[in-house]
């Protein structure tokens, strides 16, 4: 989607400085926008391209080495902002890059957002070979630009690779490659308080095989989109139902991980309790049924007290990184926590009950049903779920110090 000239402009004063991959800039038919009236003196690095990917239209070059500032006015991407969801909203550009089995891979390219060519046999499409991440950034007051975590999405993505016998890029390489992503499609990117540019890196087995194997080529494609709140009652509580007979993961099969199987595997319980009005599912484990596991694309917190209580994470439970956010957030806010087995019991007897994960970030419970049985939690947002939320988003936004060096800025 091309953007229309809207009113709300700024004048930029953008000290150049040379690119740190040859390369390319952006052509001038993509502008960028900022906060209305506010002025901005941002340290430009150009986002790596293939240079037959991206027009050139600026006089900048590869190797070009410009000392002087210069002043440019850009455009926010012309949609709804106040109105953004959680749906897939086309870009500009995407990240691919490759890997032969057995190899590593190449510096990859940005291309025009749109529709990639498989072989009907490629791994992915046959025998389910394939992972995905998600991360955000988002765009500070002063309209510079954060990720949060991306190495921790990196260690990860490996972990998960390993699991089902593919190759993954370094950790620098993925970091480098986010960058460049959100980059090239920074006009995509929220104002401060609007939402965020959801980044989804995918990992699959691309190339052509019949008989069960793991694939002989494989493609990192990294797309982004701008989002607001993932479930449409926002912060305000949601309501789940718990799963009794259908499960999510099993001991020793690829819940940990986050591969694309994982997810074909909840839509028929989710379909059926939002179908009854329920938010979401929370599954329990599968051997005693009673011990709850995590929620079809988030992990659970109960609370009860001063003592905050999350699903041990044994294999069959997604390490999730906003959990593991929460849990040193919440300890450096005085609150105990545990790791461990929680059982539905507890559940039901908690003070407070919340979601966590990238899309949700933190999101408040209001009731869960049981067997029929409706337990509700309050009149509103926990004041735990409140405070931890507040906290971290906070810093995911950069509108507080970063102690504990989760954000990176884009330059």
């Amino acid at each position: 989607m091309e953007s229309s000239a809207v009113s709300a402009r700024i004048r930029l004063s953008l000290p150049i400085c040379p690119s740190r991959h040859s390369s390319s800039f952006l052509s001038s038919q993509s502008p960028f926008l900022f906060a209305p009236s506010l002025s901005l003196k941002i340290q430009k690095h150009f986002p790596l391209t293939s240079h037959n990917v991206l027009e050139a239209a600026s006089p900048i070059r590869p190797s070009a080495t410009v000392s002087e500032s210069y002043s440019e006015t850009f455009e926010l991407a012309d949609i709804e902002w106040d109105n953004l969801g959680f749906g897939l909203q086309p870009t500009d550009y995407m990240y691919i890059m490759k890997c032969a089995r057995g190899g590593t891979f190449s510096k990859g390219e940005l291309q025009r957002f749109g529709n990639i060519e498989l072989n009907p046999s490629a791994g992915v499409l046959n025998y389910g070979q394939g992972l995905f991440e998600g991360l955000k950034a988002y765009r500070k007051q002063d309209g510079r630009i954060l990720l949060f975590r991306p190495e921790e999405n990196a260690l990860r993505l490996q972990v998960g690779a390993e699991r089902m016998c593919m190759p993954s890029p370094t950790v620098e390489q993925f970091v480098e490659a986010v960058k460049d992503t959100v980059l090239a499609n920074q006009r995509w990117v929220p104002l401060a308080g609007k939402g965020s540019l959801y980044i989804r890196p995918l990992l699959m087995g691309s190339g052509p095989v019949l008989g069960l194997a793991p694939s002989p080529e494989y493609t990192i494609l990294i797309y982004v989109s701008p989002v607001g709140n993932y479930f449409k009652e926002g912060l305000a509580p949601i309501n789940l139902i718990v799963e009794n007979e259908l499960h999510r993961a099993t001991p020793g099969g690829t819940g940990g991980v986050k591969t694309i199987g994982n997810y074909a595997a909840v839509l028929k319980a989710q379909s059926a309790a939002k179908a009854k009005g329920y938010s979401d599912v929370l599954y329990l484990d599968c051997v005693h049924k009673r011990y709850l596991e995590e929620v079809s694309s988030c992990n659970i917190f109960v609370v009860k007290g001063n003592v905050i209580s999350t699903p041990a994470i044994k294999g069959t439970i997604l390490p999730g990184i906003t959990r593991k956010s929460i849990i040193d957030v919440a300890r450096s806010q005085g609150f105990q926590v545990e790791e461990r087995l929680v059982s539905v019991d507890e559940l039901l007897d908690a003070d407070e009950v919340f979601c966590t994960g990238t899309a949700v970030v933190v999101s408040p419970v209001g009731s869960i049903t049981y067997h029929g049985k409706r337990v509700s939690y309050g009149n509103g947002i926990g004041v735990v779920s409140q405070q931890l939320y507040t906290v971290l988003t906070r810093l995911q936004m950069g509108l507080s110090q970063d102690e504990m060096n989760w954000t990176v800025e884009l330059r």
